[in-house]
């Protein structure tokens, strides 16, 4: 396993001003879902909240991507294997322009362009349908061994939960990046330790990830996946080590950021009243608030 240096990121890629916008950019992306929510308040916000973090700094500081590019030959790729959790990838493409953020008012409802899992016919910024858990990373692969094929410096980010790695197909596709030594793929998995039957290790325990990915031949580490400099230090290694396939496991907390659901079986599909939704957006938009003014202080 490889060990990130903590303070790469602070010292390195990302400014401490970098990492202060990021962590903003993932309040209001927290605060975009919540806008979904009003819209339609039903939804899997568990996963999304505790992925959060990760898309933004994906997006935003890893990729290279936005409205110019999002449709270009050579640009990144983020696929969103577990596409339960599009709330987040939704809030973080009208954060980067990709999506205007009037879209997000339409969520869930007849015919948006937001149903509740991406839909690549639908939405800019989509590169594949996904919702049946575990196809992520094997399309992950063959973008990969595409851009590879085509000349292209093109990098591929999967992002994959804990509970979908029951999925063999996962597998399937692991052994597939490792075969062909795909260092322009990258997974990223979402560690919230909850799924919808319940804890994960209880439903089916997949531990150790770390072992598993490794012994099928890919560089891995470990992070807190709710820590801006611990994301941006792995995302800024990539590859952690060439020319194999890289995996991120980043431990997070299940809907981070809303108290009253944080690291709660309930909140991988929530339905809140309209006093729960009033009180979820007050703490966000307090969080929000702070962040600015760390912002502005630097």
């Amino acid at each position: 396993m490889i060990t990130l240096d903590r303070t790469r990121c602070v010292n390195g890629a990302a400014t401490p001003s970098e990492l202060a916008e990021l962590r903003l950019s993932a309040a209001r992306a927290r605060r975009n879902v919540l806008r979904m929510m009003a819209a339609t308040p039903a939804g899997h916000v568990g996963g999304a909240l505790s992925a959060i973090d990760l898309v933004v700094a994906i997006y935003r500081h890893a990729m290279k991507l936005g409205p110019a590019n999002h449709d270009a030959p050579d640009r990144d790729r983020f696929l969103l294997s577990a596409g339960h959790k599009a709330l987040a990838q939704y809030a973080v493409l009208a954060q980067v322009g990709i999506i205007a953020e009037e879209v997000l008012d339409t969520y869930g409802q007849t015919d948006s362009a937001l149903p509740g899992h991406p839909d690549m016919s639908t939405l800019a910024g989509v590169e594949g349908n996904t919702g049946a858990l575990g196809h992520g990373l094997p399309i992950g692969c063959g973008m990969a061994l595409g851009a590879r094929a085509s000349g292209l410096a093109s990098r591929v980010f999967v992002l994959l939960g804990d509970g979908e790695l029951v999925e063999g197909s996962n597998w399937e596709g692991a052994a597939i990046a490792a075969h062909h030594r795909l260092d322009n793929l990258a997974a990223i998995i979402d560690v919230n330790g909850l799924q919808i039957s319940g804890p994960t290790a209880e439903v089916l325990n997949m531990e150790s990830i770390v072992d598993k990915f490794a012994a099928f031949g890919w560089a891995t580490c470990e992070i807190d996946g709710n820590d801006m400099a611990d994301i941006c230090a792995a995302l800024d290694r990539l590859p952690l080590q060439s020319p194999r396939p890289s995996v991120v496991i980043a431990h997070t907390v299940k809907a981070k950021g809303i108290s009253a659901i944080e690291g709660t079986v309930g909140s991988h599909y929530w339905k809140p009243n309209s006093e729960q939704l009033a009180a979820a957006i007050t703490e966000v938009d307090e969080h929000v608030r702070r962040e600015e003014s760390v912002v502005t202080a630097s």
